[in-house]
This record gives structure tokens, C-alpha cells and sequence, in this order.
């Protein structure tokens, strides 16, 4: 382990907001924009039918699973490079970065596979109802090619942003926001001569934004960075930096990748409700993720944050600064959920045209209870993504979320839906306290400060590999 350092004064309140803000920007642009493009395509996907809303809310669950892998890539990846950061060690940085990349390409190759070559298999998972599954497999087929450059370009910015640099996310998601709009615009609504090509033209938009992400990487980890993509560190003996980087990935993706296959699984109770429940989810989902913004971007500030601290050995300030960053999450939590209900008048008046009568009764409660539901995910998400992973302690979130989610939540949603038949609003309801079954168990254990770890290898360590 690495020789402490002599321990500098902590930042006071407002110094530390700055620093704070600083890092976590580029994380809240980065879940608005994603959150924009999204908002975009189902706004526009409105003006095509309800069936193609509703075949690009189920098929993106996939990306939703995939999505939550890389969280837990990303997550890992985060911890390390941010304490390696608070030590100054660039020359790891880049191996970390290169079995990052690894691991990330293993894990988009097999997503890539189920959604090209089985995805009428991957949409029956979500809906029985023929003309949405039609849709969704055009789609899944040609945004399968975005998987792995979706994990690369993540996993690139994820390095940047550990090690404080602002400016290439910032403008790689502007970039990418107004890329993927403008193509989605241009082959929904035959612009510039273009044919009317509905879902497919999301799709199409998608990929090209992906593709340009990817491509902004590259060019400036050729040109501008100290911090290289290296094909030999890809695919090079990793030896026990590969070891550390398995310990903190696997928990992170296996508990990433539980939380979300459970929202898939409540996904599949939607589905299996109507078209009514399914396209009325997809707007609640696009506008709560607009009230998470902030306080999501300053979850994932809380990992570097915590990090940093923890790779220069200074446990108290990392104990200190973890309980600021769970103030102002929680804080930013309550706001988005605010936000939320402001925003739900606008969302239903947006919509009045473009859904039922029925799926806009069913939106007002889910945006209602999507809101409330915010302010125990800003926590839960605090707390686990950041505190606890950027400790080191990737296992904790795991098994806590395989017990609480598995033998808790998803059985009480499948009961009030299937056995109870419960209607939509109040199964709806049930599935959104989940986040709330887990505040105690969480704080009890952050309580107890066993998940803060320096987790860096000293010089020596890793020059005898």
C-alpha cells in the first residue's frame, strides 16, 4: 500500500461545493443529454404511432441492461483511475484503462449478438402483442451496432472525467445531442428531402451519434492526451491490476446488472398490461429522468471524490467529504422530485394528442409516484455508487440489492399484478417504493465505515509483475 501522505486541510463548505460541482457537471450533462435524446425520440416517435413509442421503450430495455453493465465498468473503472489519480500514477492510469477496455468489448459483443440475431426472442420477453414486436425488431437489429462503441467511448470519458478533465465530455455529449436530434428529425419528418423512415430513423441517429462519440475519443486520445488507447494494453498481460479492476467490476456489474433486470422485469408486468401501460411508462420515465439529472451527477461525483481522497491516504477527509456529498444528493434528490410534479401538468397537456385517454390518467399517477420514488434512488445510488464503491466495497451494494430487490420488490409487484390483479396505478405504485426498502440497511453500513480502503498498489508491487 502506498506511504501516507501529510494530510492537507479539508475544503470548507463552499470550496468544497465548487469542487464538488466542478466534477459532477460533466455527469449531469452527460444524464441530461442522454435523457434530451431519449425525450426527443419519444416525442417525436408520438407524431409516428403509439405502437413505434412503445417498440422503442421495450427494445431499449435491452440497452437499459447493457446500460447498467457498463455503469458497473465504468463504476470500477472510476475508483481506480480516481485513487490511482490522487497518487499521481499516469503510467497505470493507461494499463487501467486498457483492461477496462477489454472487459467492456467482452461484455458488448454479447449484447450485440442477442439483439442482431435474436431479437423477435429479446421483444417477446416485454410484450405479446405482434405489431409492437415487428417495430422493435427492425430497431434492435440496427442499434446492436452501437453496443460497442457505446462501452468505449464511456469507458475513455469515465478516465478523463476521474482525473478532473472537464472539457472532453462536455463537448463530446453536446456533439452527440445534436447529431442524434437532427438525424432522428431529418428521417421522421422527411427533411431535406429525406424519406420517412419513423423508428428506423431513431435507430439510424443513434448509431451515427454513437459512432461520433467513439470517433471524438479517439482523435483525442491521439492528439491531446497524456492518456493513450493502446491496443497492447487492451489485449496485453494485465497481471494484478486485472485482479483489482475484477474485484471492483464484477459486484458493480453483478449488482448493476440485478437492479436492472428487476426494472426489466417490472418492464415485462407493464407490457403484459397494454399498450396504454407500456407508452405511458416511457413518457413517466423520460420526465423523471429529467428531475435525476442533478442529482445522479453528483452521485457519481461522490465515486472520484471519495476516491481521490482514499488513494492519498486520507481517510478522514474521505469520511468527511462522503457524508457532504450525501447532504447534497439527497438534497438535489428532493429537487428533482419537485421538479417532477411541476413539469407533470406540461407532460400530460404535451401528450393529450398523442396517447389515449386511458394512458394519460395512468401517466398523471406515474409521474407522481416516479417523483417521490427519486429521492430514495438519489440516496440509494449516493451511497452505494459512490461511497461504497469508491471505498472499494463494490460486494455490500451486490448482495444487499439481490436480497432486497429478488425476495422483496419484484415478488410484491408480479403479486399485485398477477395474483391480486391489482390495477395498473396501484401495481405501478408498488414498484416504485422499492428504492425506500433499502435506506435503513444502507445507512447502517455506511455507518459502520468498514468500506473505506485504499485499494492502490505501491511502485513496487507492480513493477515485480
Amino acid at each position: 500500500m502506498s506511504t501516507v501522505n501529510a494530510a492537507p486541510a479539508p475544503l470548507s463548505k463552499k470550496a468544497f461545493f465548487g469542487m464538488a460541482l466542478t466534477i459532477a457537471t460533466p455527469a449531469m450533462l452527460q444524464n441530461l443529454i442522454s435523457t434530451l435524446v431519449s425525450s426527443a425520440d419519444t416525442i417525436m416517435l408520438g407524431y409516428v404511432s403509439q405502437n413505434a413509442m412503445a417498440a422503442s421503450s421495450l427494445a431499449n430495455q435491452l440497452v437499459t441492461v447493457l446500460s447498467m453493465a457498463f455503469y458497473g465498468l465504468v463504476a470500477a473503472t472510476s475508483v481506480m483511475v480516481a485513487q490511482y489519480w490522487g497518487k499521481k500514477d499516469t503510467a497505470t492510469i493507461e494499463r487501467i484503462l486498457g483492461l477496462a477496455l477489454r472487459v467492456t468489448l467482452f461484455v458488448a459483443l454479447a449484447f450485440f449478438v442477442a439483439a442482431f440475431f435474436f431479437p423477435a426472442a429479446v421483444m417477446k420477453c416485454f410484450t405479446t402483442e405482434e405489431a409492437i414486436i415487428r417495430e422493435g425488431v427492425t430497431y434492435l437489429r440496427i442499434v446492436s451496432f452501437t453496443y460497442i462503441m457505446m462501452g468505449c467511448s464511456q469507458i475513455f470519458v469515465c478516465v478523463m472525467r476521474s482525473m478532473e478533465k472537464v472539457v472532453l465530455p462536455t463537448v463530446i455529449y453536446i456533439v452527440s445531442l445534436l447529431t442524434n436530434i437532427l438525424i432522428n428529425a431529418t428521417f421522421i419528418f422527411g427533411l431535406f428531402g429525406a424519406p420517412k423512415l419513423g423508428l428506423v430513423g431513431v435507430a439510424i441517429g443513434t448509431v451515427v451519434a454513437r459512432a461520433v462519440e467513439l470517433a471524438i475519443c479517439v482523435i483525442y486520445s491521439e492528439c491531446f492526451s497524456s492518456i493513450k488507447i493502446r491496443i497492447k494494453a487492451i489485449f496485453g498481460k494485465a497481471g494484478i491490476l486485472m485482479k483489482d479492476f475484477l474485484q471492483l467490476s464484477l459486484p458493480s456489474m453483478a449488482n448493476d446488472v440485478v437492479w436492472s433486470l428487476a426494472t426489466t422485469v417490472y418492464s415485462m408486468v407493464m407490457g403484459r398490461m397494454g399498450s396504454d401501460a407500456v407508452a405511458a411508462n416511457a413518457v413517466a420515465v423520460m420526465a423523471v429522468n429529467i428531475g435525476a439529472v442533478v442529482c445522479r451527477g453528483f452521485a457519481g461525483a461522490t465515486t472520484i471524490i471519495v476516491s481521490k481522497s482514499l488513494g492519498a491516504n486520507r481517510i478522514d477527509e474521505a469520511k468527511l467529504y462522503s457524508a457532504r456529498m450525501i447532504i447534497l444528493t439527497t438534497f438535489f434528490g428532493a429537487l428533482g422530485c419537485g421538479v417532477v410534479l411541476l413539469i407533470k401538468p406540461l407532460m400530460i397537456s404535451v401528450y393529450a394528442d398523442k396517447l389515449t385517454e386511458s394512458a394519460l390518467a395512468l401517466l398523471s399517477s406515474m409521474l407522481l409516484f416516479r417523483g417521490i420514488q427519486l429521492i430514495g434512488e438519489a440516496v440509494n445510488t449516493c451511497l452505494i455508487c459512490g461511497c461504497f464503491r469508491g471505498g472499494g466495497d463494490a460486494k455490500y451494494g451486490m448482495f444487499a440489492d439481490m436480497l432486497l430487490m429478488w425476495l422483496v420488490a419484484v415478488p410484491l409487484t408480479l403479486l399485485t399484478a398477477f395474483v391480486l390483479k391489482l390495477p395498473t396505478k396501484w401495481v405501478y405504485f408498488v414498484l416504485c417504493m422499492d428504492e425506500f426498502e433499502k435506506v435503513i440497511p444502507f445507512f447502517a453500513h455506511y455507518f459502520k465505515y468498514k468500506w473505506l480502503n485504499n485499494i492502490t498498489r505501491d511502485e513496487s508491487e507492480l513493477a515485480a509483475e
